[in-house]
């Protein structure tokens, strides 16, 4: 059946409703690949707390390595949210969550995007931010900020172009977005790169006046950023992460993307010559040095694919419309592929929203009830623990970094799990050397140190193959997901 007869303008349809539906069924077709990270079981786990205690944690008492510790659950909002998801339909319900999410991010993009561009070059661009993001849909917190991060940002990209201050409802957002996810201090960065590009911008009789309304807008948003459980501290957090060598060297998502495989970034990248060659494109000086700011994160971390996807074209949207204005385009918006794209620009109608939420809601029912959803068994080692706990195994556990959510999640105290914030980079550096026997008597040293009673690592790593030669260890189980050891005598007093 063709496209027009399946999407008719007739029937009240638009981009940015057809897109989000895309983004929405992206989420529900990949369930099971957005439950592969080890953090969402903690993310759960915190969730569970806040609701059982009526409180939002200020100590860890997940570990006890660090019980007592000071840290705060800066991303407490997401994490209730998604617990709430959690209980209401288990898995189902948290990647219901999450994919909601995505589908009104991807469609505010298209909606925003449609009032500069023509809708093929709305599309492509919305179309490419979905698949930049593919890589990081995962069901943590961010996706759900998400929503508010290009709420934010295309808000203060208007203001600009419109040459008005942003809206106060921003500052609403602001305040959400802080207690959701710490990507709000870059939404901070991003308003006071653009209240320098407004500066700019205004007339010699209007700039004094302009400085003063983004000053005042800037100032309040810095101060609902720190209406948060964390305070003034939240806005540091990014940098704080940004400076953990262990962060940058051994996580996978903060590597850079692995072009030997494709990547729509590379796509991305090549489309952008094209035009620059092609049509000239021109970006005013503070959106060039954005947007290779954007290109620079895209390349040094892969998890920041997704902000080049979603915040470029809100840099390119204006001056693309602009320069592309001197172009003739008339003659082939005449044809009945540009009419029909053209005629789909308009906003949704209430009958064909209904249609398409119906549509999404028994298809999400049909495919998720249909598939066995949980987490992805290389973080979820249930026999091994269930082994563990047959064998009576009690007291302090070393176990490796991905397994730290899950043991968290049963309600095991462990030696680390994926809150790098809390234990440092000095803590989290010193447990890789002990897992892969980068220093002699490293591993011996950590396990007398914290009275590690047992051990649950990662099949063929070089700490199992010296738990099975050391003295007084013993392998209790094994299979192709975890090795459980445990002391045979009990530990020495120190």
């Amino acid at each position: 059946m063709p496209l027009k007869s399946i999407i008719s303008p007739r029937l009240g349809f638009s981009w940015p409703l057809v897109t989000g539906a895309l983004a929405f069924l992206v989420v529900i077709i990949r369930s099971n690949l957005t439950l592969i990270d080890p953090d969402i079981y903690w993310h759960l786990a915190t969730g569970r707390w806040m609701i059982d205690n009526f409180a939002i944690p200020l100590v860890d008492t997940f570990s006890h390595t660090m019980k007592g510790s000071a840290w705060t659950a800066h991303e407490w909002l997401s994490e209730l949210l998604m617990y709430l998801a959690f209980r209401a339909d288990s898995w189902r319900g948290l990647i219901a969550l999450e994919a909601i999410a995505f589908s009104i991010t991807i469609a505010y993009l298209t909606r925003f995007l449609l009032g500069y561009l023509l809708p093929v070059r709305a599309l492509l661009f919305s179309v490419l931010a979905i698949g930049m993001a593919i890589p990081h849909l995962l069901a943590r917190p961010h996706l759900l900020a998400m929503p508010l991060l290009l709420a934010w940002c295309a808000g203060v990209v208007r203001a600009s172009d419109e040459q008005q201050t942003p809206s106060p409802w921003l500052l609403g957002v602001m305040l959400i977005w802080a207690n959701l996810h710490g990507s709000f201090t870059f939404g901070l960065m991003f308003a006071v790169a653009f209240a320098v590009e407004a500066t700019l911008q205004a007339g010699p009789e209007e700039r004094a006046e302009a400085i003063k309304k983004w000053l005042t807008f800037l100032a309040l948003a810095v101060i609902a950023s720190t209406l948060t459980p964390q305070g003034i501290q939240g806005i540091f957090f990014t940098e704080k992460i940004m400076s953990m060598r262990f962060v940058q060297e051994s996580l996978g998502e903060w590597l850079s993307p692995n072009f030997h495989k494709f990547q729509f970034l590379e796509l991305w990248l090549m489309l952008l010559l094209v035009i620059a060659m092609t049509k000239g494109l021109r970006l005013p000086p503070i959106r060039l040095l954005m947007l290779l700011a954007l290109i620079h994160l895209g390349l040094a971390h892969v998890r920041n694919v997704e902000l080049v996807g979603l915040l470029s074209p809100l840099l390119l949207a204006a001056p693309l419309a602009a320069q592309w204005q001197s172009f003739s385009v008339e003659s082939s918006r005449t044809s009945s592929i540009n009419t029909f794209f053209d005629s789909l620009a308009a906003p949704a109608r209430l009958p064909a929203i209904a249609a398409v939420l119906s549509g999404l809601v028994a298809i999400s029912l049909i495919t998720l009830q249909q598939r066995d959803i949980h987490p992805d068994p290389t973080i979820t080692p249930a026999a091994a623990l269930k082994a563990a706990k047959s064998a009576g195994l009690k007291g302090p556990v070393f176990n490796d970094y991905g397994f730290g959510g899950y043991l968290i999640f049963t309600g095991i105290p462990v030696y680390m799990d994926g809150r790098a914030d809390l234990y440092g980079d000095a803590f989290l550096m010193r447990a890789l050397k002990a897992t892969n026997l980068y220093e002699s008597n490293v591993l011996e040293n950590v396990l007398d140190q914290y009275h590690v009673q047992w051990t649950l690592l990662v099949p063929h790593t070089p700490a199992v193959a010296l738990l099975d030669h050391l003295p007084h260890w013993g392998r209790i189980y094994a299979d192709d997901i975890a090795v459980v050891h445990a002391r045979i005598e009990p530990a020495q007093s120190m």
